[in-house]
């Protein structure tokens, strides 16, 4: 699948669920010929984490049709009823890394073209017994997956676009990848493909333990996997999933819809995935648009904000306006003082323009405050860019560290036979154990000890243990000896039924 070098520059959000569930198989066992095995699960507890970066932009011959971010409304498109939030999923445990889950969405014919905004998906853990971290992608085609043009691709490498990386137990995490607003070169699709529609996908590259792929599902306690809702199965021609080859896949090999994929491959709901776009053809008059090396240019305001100009007011143009001209505030940094000044005075004092029609009575040229530290220190005085470098949260210009009193972390509290999310200090007041910041007591393992009846730690008590236990049948192996009566027998074997299931 062929992949451009682009220079678009995107947002990435990472939004972190907790999840608080007795999750256990259902329907189809992890056999060969398997592809999904479902996993129910709840989400709740969100938490966001987000990254700037630089990845691919528009084929170098396509043509910019009109107007930018916001010029129309934008729409939202979504084949799930999900909300993304708090509630019931189905993790899909059984999708094999090179595999691409996706979803189609029509347009109407006089929407094109569009620029694509936004596209989002959401994965999960379920029982994880360490930190997973996955390789993924996002694609974007004009038209459907398998007969239209692949547009644009963004790959994770953890040097510009980070890894999925996701903590041990039970979690989701949202991806969410946009466009910067304010980056002229942005994802259009034309409607080249003549089907009225474009398609989102995200793939799986690399697992954090792959497994056999068809031979049996990924490994469940090592791996996050997609999600897909419990409400049915809506829209089976829309949503996709791009099926790899191998020696035991019998689903099939390539793209299908979920209506063309064999029954026992496919999942009971649609994909959470969910994007949004904007149609570029809305007519807003242009106005004279001051750009940061003062040169003007007749653009709509969006046009203007997007190339980082200044727009001024409706009905000028260029021909009349002299950019540059007007006084506003300037910021001059070796006094700290702020002087109304027009942008020429400005700079040959070696100033900084605010920009004209700003004044300094409305102007903090240096602000330098107290900034909160996600683990509860207090940091300062700061910049807010030095307080958002360190992800902290800025308290303001002129406060200080001796009169802020930052938030501390809540995190799991574990007892004798009780959890709460407390603080670190109040959980010590309790003699409780402290399982860290971001640790929540809605994590059903985040207080209990491994299952020892798992013996190959897959996160299932099933035949596999059995047959570790018959294969050191009278050793004294104290990994498989379960009641340490030194011996592996009959009591091992019986313990290892009674603990049947999933881990947990």
């Amino acid at each position: 699948m062929e992949r451009k070098q682009m220079t678009t520059r995107l947002i990435l959000i990472l939004t972190l669920f907790t999840v608080s569930a007795t999750v256990f198989a259902q329907g189809a066992n992890p056999t060969v010929g398997s592809r999904l095995l479902p996993i129910p699960t709840t989400i709740e507890t969100p938490r966001t984490l987000q990254a700037t970066f630089r990845s691919i932009k528009q084929k170098a011959d396509e043509k910019n049709t009109g107007g930018f971010r916001g010029s129309c409304p934008q729409v939202e498109v979504a084949r799930t009823d999900s909300t993304f939030g708090a509630g019931s999923y189905t993790l899909q445990a059984g999708f094999a890394q090179g595999e691409i889950l996706a979803a189609s969405y029509d347009v109407p014919l006089e929407d094109f073209p569009i620029r694509i905004d936004l596209a989002e998906v959401m994965f999960a853990t379920s029982n994880a017994t360490q930190e997973t971290t996955t390789h993924w992608s996002v694609y974007i085609w004009d038209g459907a997956p398998s007969t239209g043009t692949l547009v644009a691709s963004y790959s994770s490498d953890d040097i510009i676009l980070p890894h999925l990386v996701m903590p041990p137990g039970t979690s989701g995490m949202i991806i969410s990848v946009s466009v910067d607003p304010t980056d002229p070169d942005q994802i259009y699709i034309y409607n080249d493909s003549g089907e009225n529609k474009f398609t989102v996908g995200f793939g799986v590259d690399q697992h954090n333990n792959p497994g056999n792929p068809c031979q049996s599902s990924p490994p469940i306690n090592s791996n996050a996997f997609p999600t897909t809702d419990i409400s049915g199965l809506d829209f089976p021609n829309d949503n996709w999933i791009n099926a790899i080859d191998g020696p035991w896949c019998v689903c099939g090999v390539g793209w299908f819809t979920f209506q063309q994929f064999p029954s026992l491959c496919t999942p009971s709901g649609d994909w959470v995935l969910r994007a949004a776009y904007t149609p570029v053809n809305c007519t807003v008059e242009p106005a004279a648009c001051c750009l940061t090396n003062n040169s003007c240019l007749d653009l709509t305001p969006t046009e203007c904000e997007a190339l980082g100009g200044i727009s001024q007011n409706p009905g000028t143009n260029c021909s009349s306006y002299v950019c540059g001209s007007g006084v506003g505030a300037c910021c001059v940094e070796s006094t700290g003082n702020c002087v109304d000044f027009d942008l020429n005075t400005c700079n040959i004092v070696g100033g900084i323009h605010m920009g004209e029609g700003t004044t300094c009575d409305s102007t903090t040229c240096f602000p330098v405050g107290a900034c909160c530290l996600p683990d509860g220190a207090c940091i300062g005085p700061v910049t807010p860019e030095d307080c958002v470098a360190v992800a902290g949260t800025f308290q303001g210009d002129g406060t200080s560290c001796s009169t802020t009193n930052c938030p501390q972390p809540i995190g799991a509290c574990c007892g004798p036979d009780w959890c709460l999310d407390l603080t670190e200090a109040d959980c010590s007041a309790v003699a409780g154990s402290w399982q860290g910041m971001d640790s929540l007591c809605v994590d059903p393992v985040i207080c209990s000890v491994p299952c020892p009846e798992d013996l190959n730690g897959d996160g299932l008590i099933d035949v596999s243990d059995l047959l570790e236990i018959v294969g050191s049948w009278g050793s004294n192996d104290p990994a498989l000896d379960l009641d340490g009566s030194g011996t592996v027998d009959t009591p091992d074997l019986l313990a290892v039924i009674a603990a049947w299931g999933v881990c947990g």
